[in-house]
Parts: structure tokens; C-alpha cells; sequence
């Protein structure tokens, strides 16, 4: 039923009954979002997602009948980009999966307001136009769009304390699906990336009743044809 809504609405929709057949259609289709439900038979949904994590950052909304913020929580920490719970409108699923797609959408080019293309920081180098962030080694990093819109937001921010609020409207456009706790979870899985001790951060500091600060220096280039 939530498929054939989904066609209606101008979706093309792919089905999986497990995790075996989710991983074939990923392998032999182009896949740019998957709805995936934690409760299912053999391997449950939330392994699915640390799994899909680890090999690929196409977005992952997680449907679920429980509605603890520690759930809820859990979801985002292990990858996914947005947590809807049962029982809920269609609707509000398709807007979702809209409001996701918009962030997908508005990374694939370069936002009119800004006006660099590549930031440097010890070595990391961050294309805001191709969405890659490549280590001081010369490892891709893989990033979910929110953990790469979070740390673009940090890149043209430097050396100033960002509140969540502030966060949310950088990164997110201040998204009607966005919570202000969630940024503390991206946060935590962007150190994980970055940070050679996520404990114990460089980059990404905690600023007590301010929020977060980034401390490096960023060297940002400018589009082409954008010189000044």
C-alpha cells in the first residue's frame, strides 16, 4: 500500500521483503534512498542500517513503532538521516522523503550564497561542489548528508561558537523533520570521521551553554569564476 502511494506521487519504487533482497536491489539498481523498517523477519533494520552505512551514504529513513528519544537516538547515531514512527500518514513519510531529497538535491550544485567550492583544514580537504571530503592521506570519507552539510556549516564558520539552533539553520535550512538533539548525534559520528580521538576532539570542540566551535584554520578556494 505505502509503495503504491509512494508511485502515485511520482516515485519510482523498489521492494524488499529482508535484508538479502534489499542488498540485491541495491546491487543492481540505482537506489537514491531507502525506507527501511526496523522490525522485519531474519536481521532487523537497525544492523541493516549500520551495515548500508558502512558501504554507502545513500540516505536511509527508518520507520518504527517505538517512540523513545533513546530509540530515536540510536537510529540516527548508526547512520540514518531521519526516524519516522508508527503509525503515520503517508504524508508525512512523502514529505520527508522530500525534505531529504531537497538536502540531497541543493548539495549537487553549489548554493548561490556561498561562495567557495573547496576548504582546506590540516590537510582535510572538504568540495562543497562534489560532496567528497578526502583525509590528509588521500582517503575518501564516506559522509551522510547531514554529517556533510554539518561540517560544510563548520567550514564557513570557523573559530566561532555555533549554538544547535544556529546549526540547524546552517546545515539544515531549519527542516521541519530536524531536532536540535540530532545535531548532537551528527556531531558525534562527524568525530568519529575527522577527529584522531573522538574523545578527546581537536577540531570539533564543545563550548559549555554555547555549543560547538571548530578550531582549525580554514583555507577556503573560490568557484570558478568567482574570484575576487
Amino acid at each position: 500500500m505505502l509503495a503504491r502511494f509512494l508511485v502515485d506521487h511520482g516515485l519510482r519504487v523498489s521492494q524488499a521483503r529482508n535484508g538479502v533482497e534489499m542488498f540485491e536491489v541495491s546491487a543492481n539498481a540505482r537506489i537514491d534512498m531507502i525506507i527501511l523498517d526496523i522490525m522485519m523477519p531474519g536481521e532487523d533494520g537497525l544492523s541493516l542500517c549500520r551495515r548500508m552505512r558502512a558501504e554507502s551514504a545513500v540516505p536511509i529513513i527508518l520507520l518504527t513503532a517505538m517512540n523513545a528519544d533513546t530509540d530515536r537516538i540510536i537510529g540516527l547515531e548508526i547512520g540514518a538521516d531521519d526516524y519516522v514512527v508508527k503509525p503515520f500518514n503517508p504524508r508525512e513519510l512523502l514529505a520527508r522523503i522530500r525534505a531529504v531529497t531537497r538536502r540531497m538535491m541543493a548539495g549537487s550544485t553549489i548554493p548561490q550564497h556561498r561562495g567557495s567550492a573547496t576548504y582546506e583544514f590540516e590537510g582535510w580537504v572538504l568540495d562543497a561542489n562534489r560532496r567528497t571530503l578526502v583525509s590528509p592521506g588521500g582517503a575518501l570519507t564516506d559522509l551522510t548528508s547531514g554529517e556533510f552539510d554539518l561540517l560544510l556549516a563548520f567550514l564557513e564558520h570557523p573559530q566561532r561558537a555555533l549554538n544547535r539552533d544556529q546549526l540547524l539553520d546552517l546545515a539544515h535550512g531549519r527542516s521541519s523533520q530536524a531536532y536540535d538533539r540530532s545535531i548532537d548525534v551528527q556531531i558525534s559520528r562527524l568525530r568519529r570521521k575527522i577527529e584522531a580521538n573522538p574523545q578527546s576532539p581537536v577540531f570539533i570542540k564543545t563550548v559549555r551553554n554555547e555549543g560547538y566551535f571548530f578550531t582549525a584554520t580554514v583555507t577556503a578556494s573560490p568557484m570558478a569564476g568567482d574570484e575576487r
